[in-house]
């Protein structure tokens, strides 16, 4: 009997561009996330949000792929406000599910990004510059099913 071991690693990325951000959306596409994993550190100007990412990147494993997820840690450095439309924030079983992020560069050089959710739910944050992290953290488990999509 041979026994295979694969050494999980962790998805860890930095972005500092829109470029990079796009890739860091992609990642997430379909991650779920509760109201209550969600915290603004305006003292600190961080903003933090805890998602369950659905592992995209393990779609290349072929037929004996499992779907999983992991934890992963989004976070935003440099933030100057944030605000969001269609979220309860006082049902701690709401749940959002991730779609992608939009990034609008301003005149005076900041940015706005949009966290879009389905139903019409975003978060919106203004930040001087674009310096944001996604980072795994601990292992990841095994879920029924897949996300999918409808195409028109």
């Amino acid at each position: 009997l041979i026994e295979f071991k694969m050494k999980i690693t962790n998805l860890k990325l930095l972005a500092t561009s829109d470029k990079d951000l796009s890739v860091i959306a992609a990642h997430l596409q379909d991650s779920i996330v509760s109201s209550k994993d969600i915290a603004n550190l305006k003292k600190n100007r961080i903003f933090l949000i805890q998602l369950n990412r659905f592992m995209w990147e393990d779609v290349e494993k072929g037929v004996f792929r499992k779907n999983k997820r992991i934890r992963t840690m989004l976070k935003f450095d440099n933030v100057i406000s944030v605000s969001s439309k269609n979220i309860n924030k006082t049902d701690n079983e709401y749940f959002l599910d991730f779609l992608t992020i939009e990034t609008i560069l301003l005149p005076d050089k900041s940015y706005e990004i949009k966290l879009i959710f389905s139903g019409g739910a975003t978060i919106k944050l203004s930040v001087e510059v674009v310096d944001v992290t996604l980072d795994d953290q601990g292992s990841p488990w095994e879920s029924n099913t897949a996300p999918k999509h409808n195409f028109l």
